[in-house]
């Protein structure tokens, strides 16, 4: 209990004795001595009304008693030291398998929007359930002009109330989340609302600035930066005929990778590859494996290794002498960073002169979303994709699924036929 003899103004107001509420400008602010801490608590109750004020004040004095008692230090937390300690216990969810490494990538993001927004010198005693109202209103007004989805918004939230939620049980907040403003159900039959896609020319342009781009990169892999400029472009080009996520990509070793050929009628041959997304690997948390046409991509990244390497070894022994090391990787061992790849993309979306870059949502993720609903309209049935791309039926109809003039045009003829020149029900 505090023990220092108070000595009060005229313009403050006892509370218990020995804190007090004063006004700053048109705001009651609250102050109480720690004995144990040997400091002044200080911070706004952010209220005009006087009444109000006492009340706050005299929850404030017994929560801040009470942690007196327990040995517990006021001072000692703020936004960001909340964020880190949320952070270092995912990271033992993330080493315990419990969530994947692209999934804590994600909530530190989420948390570094946040901070920006509340401030990282804020203490967490301080924060208060309004404090994040107008968050969707400044989130998305970003400096540079970039839209933001109000999906990535709501994840946003969401990450930011499961962080408070676990600080209030550990006592190092007086609230557990904040009461953000509902937002408009989203029509996600408008394409507005749906992830920006490529059109089929826009995916054409980029395939084939993209071989130029690596081309140029490898013309001198001494140099660090084209190196990371060549595998980076293996990335963008395996990653848009797969459509695997990022932290799936990342972590594939040269191992999950297996060469096939298929025959098909007259004999036309396909060079295939069966890929294996390792469970520990995938946000779903579940094995898959892939089978996709060879387009190049990898063949290229392998014959890259045997060139950095001087010898001349064989493609499938040198992929074996890989093993276990890491596809997409300057040294082996680390992944090349999402940096490198936001970068490069943005570049290559310039050199293949896509339009309306400002307005539009593109990112590296777009390759998975074109991927999936080009198989979406090619009459593939969403289970089929929900299974090759390791997601669900509802993410696939709900998120992807993309109505082309081409497939309202095949519905609406869907009970008819061509015969002699005319069109006739079935």
């Amino acid at each position: 209990m505090p023990s220092k003899k108070i000595k009060f103004n005229e313009d403050e107001i006892a509370i218990f004795d020995d804190a007090v509420i004063y006004k700053r400008g048109n705001y009651w602010q609250f102050r109480i001595w720690l004995a144990k801490e040997r400091k002044y608590a200080r911070f706004s109750l952010k209220t005009k009304s006087r009444s109000t004020a006492e009340d706050k004040a005299k929850l404030h004095y017994h929560e801040l008693m009470a942690l007196q008692m327990q040995g517990k230090s006021y001072f000692s937390k703020t936004t960001k030291d909340g964020v880190a300690m949320y952070l270092e216990q995912r990271q033992k969810d993330v080493e315990a398998e419990l969530i994947v490494k692209g999934r804590y990538s994600t909530i530190s993001t989420h948390l570094e929007h946040w901070l920006n927004h509340v401030k990282k010198d804020t203490k967490l005693k301080e924060l208060e359930r309004t404090d994040c109202e107008n968050y969707f209103a400044e989130r998305t007004k970003t400096k540079k002009g970039l839209k933001i989805s109000q999906t990535t918004v709501e994840n946003e939230q969401s990450t930011i109330n499961a962080m408070m939620a676990w600080l209030y049980k550990r006592k190092e907040t007086y609230i557990d989340g904040f009461d953000f403003k509902k937002l408009p159900k989203l029509d996600r039959g408008k394409e507005e609302n749906r992830r920006d896609l490529f059109t089929d020319a826009e995916f054409k342009a980029i395939a084939d600035e993209l071989d130029s781009y690596i081309e140029d990169a490898e013309k001198d892999l001494s140099n660090d930066e084209n190196l990371v400029q060549a595998i980076t472009g293996y990335y963008l080009g395996f990653n848009s005929i797969t459509g695997l996520r990022r932290g799936e990509q990342l972590q594939l070793r040269w191992s999950d990778i297996e060469e096939m050929e298929h025959k098909e009628a007259r004999n036309k041959k396909f060079d295939l590859l069966k890929i294996t997304i390792r469970g520990e690997t995938s946000k779903v948390r579940k094995t898959r494996k892939v089978v996709i046409k060879d387009t190049g991509y990898f063949a290229g990244l392998l014959k890259l290794q045997i060139g950095r390497l001087g010898e001349d070894v064989k493609e499938k022994d040198m992929q074996m002498r890989l093993g276990d090391n890491l596809m997409f990787s300057a040294n082996n061992k680390n992944p090349i960073t999402p940096r490198a790849i936001g970068y490069h993309f943005d570049k290559l979306l310039k050199l293949a002169k896509i339009k309306n870059l400002e307005t539009r949502d593109l990112v590296p993720y777009s390759f998975r979303h074109y991927f999936i609903t080009k198989r979406v309209n090619s009459n593939l049935p969403p289970a089929a994709v929900a299974e090759m791309c390791g997601t669900s039926i509802t993410q696939i109809e709900k998120t992807y699924y993309h109505t082309t003039e081409e497939k309202m045009v095949s519905n609406a003829l869907a009970d008819y036929e061509y015969k002699d020149g005319l069109l006739i029900p079935k």
